[in-house]
């Protein structure tokens, strides 16, 4: 039998089909994932993380109303002969890249029931093989993609990752949060912890730890089995946090503490970091921006 960890992570599900209702009222027509940071819009980010850590296949967990998603990866002729007649070829280059970045694979998800649920509908695209967890609206500007960094680390210790990071107390009730253990061997890979538990939101005097989750997972697909068994939340949601809880209490679940910076792009001042952060960071934007900021600080 096979060692997993020399089984190649060829597949990432990301899901995109809920109603990002902290965004509205743009996200009313709007796909929360097709905002945008730049000149890319979120969901972009997700898929050249995806395809920067080796994964060949996306599979984008998406709804009927959410068509743009699944239009923005595909080749678009009449555009691309377009540009090529007007001689874009700067524009032209860029859509091809993007076309050819990964193969994308889209699953409708049927109603917003959680991001369990939205595992579940992946299920039969995913097989049986571990996989990547991208959570789009989760932007990371890091020296190595975050979920490379899981790639890594499950290649010296299998099992199931959680990339995490400290939390200040003041947004713990954003979070899911860990419960966490030092790993008790000599052979345990750099900043990574042993997960106990997981614990969805909670109140700062109940966070388990001051560990957070942070949008990146790398999953064994044993998980498909523990979120059939899963209990619904209050609202009818198949949460993963829920599941994650019950796995490890018989399967292996690690956290990574990751290198990079995390924004919250599904809420209005983490995605305006965001877009200032890259502004600053793009070579044609930044001397405006900066200029723009001092002329107003000035005022």
């Amino acid at each position: 039998m096979a060692d997993i960890r020399s089984i190649p992570i060829r597949k990432a599900v990301i899901p995109a089909a809920g109603l990002g209702i902290r965004m509205l009222p743009v996200t009313k027509v709007l796909p929360k994932e097709m905002m945008p940071i730049g000149n890319k819009p979120l969901i972009q980010y997700a898929v050249e993380e995806a395809a920067a850590s080796g994964i060949e296949e996306v599979i984008l967990i998406t709804a009927t109303r959410k068509s743009a998603l699944e239009c923005y990866f595909r080749r678009d002729p009449k555009l691309e002969r377009f540009l090529q007649e007007r001689g874009r070829d700067r524009e032209l280059q860029c859509l091809r890249e993007l076309s050819s970045l990964v193969r994308v694979l889209a699953v409708h998800q049927p109603a917003p029931r959680g991001l369990g649920n939205a595992l579940l509908c992946a299920r039969s695209a995913i097989g049986d093989e571990p996989f990547a967890l991208i959570l789009p609206d989760a932007i990371m500007d890091a020296p190595q993609p975050v979920i490379a960094q899981l790639i890594a680390a499950f290649r010296q210790r299998p099992g199931a990752y959680i990339a995490t990071q400290p939390v200040e107390p003041c947004d713990v009730s954003r979070f899911g949060m860990l419960a966490v253990a030092p790993l008790d061997d000599r052979c345990r890979p750099d900043g990574v912890l042993r997960v106990l538990s997981v614990v969805e939101k909670p109140k700062p005097e109940d966070a388990p730890s001051h560990y957070g989750v942070f949008g990146r997972y790398l999953l064994t697909p044993e998980i498909f089995d523990v979120l059939d068994c899963t209990e619904p939340d209050e609202n009818g949601e198949v949460q993963l946090s829920g599941a994650l809880a019950l796995y490890c209490r018989k399967n292996p679940v690690y956290a990574l503490r990751f290198e990079g910076r995390h924004y919250d792009a599904g809420n209005r001042f983490g995605y305006l970091q965001a877009a200032l952060e890259f502004a600053l960071k793009d070579p044609e934007l930044c001397p405006a921006v900066l200029n723009y900021l001092a002329a107003h600080h000035a005022n």
